[in-house]
């Protein structure tokens, strides 16, 4: 197959806005793209490279960012000031960024998600079907198999990380006539699996602990994206595992394997299978096809 280009999205002047006295939001999009991301994640990453005293949290989002900052110590109109010029002086293209590809094996139509999505049909847009046979046939795949090798044909990037703690929110790393779309239920569930794999908008997210939810339901992983103790090894420095930036790849895993993976997170002794790239937007709008196939080569 031959690949092709991402198309460019060119931006609008972002939009700043004050949050109380101590948050500063800034939108560079309505709507999410590669170009936005991008940006909102090449922006915040220089920040925390500066380490500005004051700032107390940096936030990357899809198409946006905040920042929380102490005011005694930071003049909120002088830092609107000193990102409008670092805005100015980032171009993507020539940024990059260390990235994570961290494997995230999936057992598709799993009997726990199935289970939970069975309970809730008449939430759904289509009682008579499940989430992948909806999702199949909105977007045209002749099969859920088809659909399924689809969303893990590629890689996802993590684009944010929030809702819940812990909660990575991924964008499908392909051409926008490639991307999966598939609505929310008509009324949101009152229970999930952790560890679900799901799917909104164009957005895949995984649950990391049970509870509410209004994404379709594909899967579930045996790997934690939570670990609130930080009993696995991979956790040392951090409870939360994807960090914006990171790239995801979900790979479609039988019944025995799942078993064998949650076994060894259960006991402790799990390792991820993760590599890390130097990440390189313009290499990737060029060619995501060759592109993602070359980052996938650490996983090996």
């Amino acid at each position: 197959m031959t690949s092709t280009g991402i198309e460019r999205q060119e931006l609008a002047d972002p939009r700043y806005e004050h949050g109380a006295d101590d948050y500063v939001f800034v939108e560079l999009s309505e709507e999410m793209s590669f170009d936005a991301n991008f940006e909102a994640q090449a922006i915040t990453q220089e920040i925390r490279q500066r380490d500005i005293e004051g700032i107390i949290e940096i936030a990357p989002s899809n198409a946006s960012y905040m920042l929380h900052f102490d005011p005694d110590v930071v003049d909120p109109d002088e830092l609107i000031d000193d990102l409008r010029e670092l805005e100015a002086e980032i171009d993507i293209t020539d940024y990059t960024w260390e990235a994570r590809v961290i494997d995230i094996p999936v057992l598709y139509d799993d009997p726990w998600t199935h289970e939970t999505l069975m309970q809730f049909r008449e939430r759904h847009q289509d009682p008579d079907s499940t989430d992948l046979e909806y999702s199949a046939r909105i977007n045209d795949f002749d099969s859920v198999q088809d659909f399924i090798d689809a969303h893990s044909g590629a890689p996802h990037m993590v684009t944010m990380v929030g809702f819940v703690p812990g909660l990575p929110w991924t964008f499908q790393m392909v051409p926008r006539d490639e991307q999966i779309e598939v609505p929310k239920y008509v009324q949101p569930r009152t229970a999930t699996p952790s560890r679900a794999v799901g799917y909104g908008g164009a957005f895949t997210a995984i649950y990391p602990v049970k509870g509410a939810g209004g994404y379709q339901l594909y899967g579930r992983t045996p790997v934690e994206v939570l670990d609130v103790e930080q009993e696995l090894a991979d956790f040392e420095d951090s409870m939360v595992l994807p960090n914006p930036g990171d790239i995801l790849n979900f790979r479609q895993i039988d019944r025995d394997e799942y078993d064998a993976i949650r076994s060894e997170v259960e006991d402790g002794t799990y390792r991820y299978n993760m590599g890390t790239v130097d990440f390189r937007p313009e290499e990737f709008f060029a060619d995501p096809q060759g592109y993602n196939e070359r980052i996938l080569e650490v996983l090996e």
